[in-house]
């Protein structure tokens, strides 16, 4: 892909090359959204509005991570919803199965090629560490994404939430003791070399 030719023919109002961009970057996007939301259909909304409010400003890209310049938008636009909700709460509802209990993951993301147990003990894994990942405050959990999850290094971190570095640094190192805390709550759930605590 040719990122450059394609934000430049997005520039001149080519939809297809947007589009090609869209592809290139949604599941990005829609990552860092979900973590930062903790919900999927929230994490759906904000990356659509991303990439809507993306193609409105394609004009005002003027070089640079376009990568960083997306995140930008995206942790924007959670950050916009959540200040909307604080607004305004609402009583979120979960999805049931016939028995009326909570579901957590749909049967057919489920890896027909591991057994039951490792299946359960990776979705056990997942859920402690999307629970930890929740704990820090979001302006926090924001640098955590966009360093641990996303790759970006800390100046464009820092241009995406539009923050010194060295906030980025310090939000990043408080973060992350929060979450090895939170974790630690866990460890029976990981793999012997990954137990911060030796159990006796």
């Amino acid at each position: 892909m040719n990122e450059i030719a394609l934000i430049e023919d997005a520039q001149r109002g080519d939809l297809d090359a947007f589009n090609r961009l869209v592809l290139a970057y949604q599941d990005m996007l829609y990552s860092q959204a979900y973590r930062m939301m903790g919900e999927k259909y929230a994490a759906e909304d904000a990356t659509q509005e991303a990439f809507i409010s993306a193609f409105k400003k394609i004009n005002s890209y003027r070089g640079g991570s376009f990568k960083a310049w997306l995140l930008r938008i995206v942790t924007n636009a959670c950050y916009d919803e959540l200040r909307r909700r604080k607004r305004r709460p609402t009583t979120q509802l979960e999805p049931v199965n016939d028995e009326n209990e909570p579901v957590e993951s749909p049967v057919w993301l489920t890896d027909p090629g591991e057994s039951p147990e490792q299946a359960a003990q990776r979705s056990e894994i997942r859920a402690a560490l999307e629970l930890c990942l929740q704990r820090p405050p979001i302006d926090f959990r924001a640098v955590v994404l966009l360093v641990d999850i996303q790759g970006l290094d800390y100046i464009e971190a820092a241009s995406v939430i539009g923050r010194p570095l060295g906030t980025v640094k310090s939000r990043l190192a408080r973060a992350r003791v929060r979450m090895q805390d939170c974790m630690n709550n866990f460890g029976e759930l990981l793999p012997t070399p990954f137990r911060l605590v030796e159990e006796s």
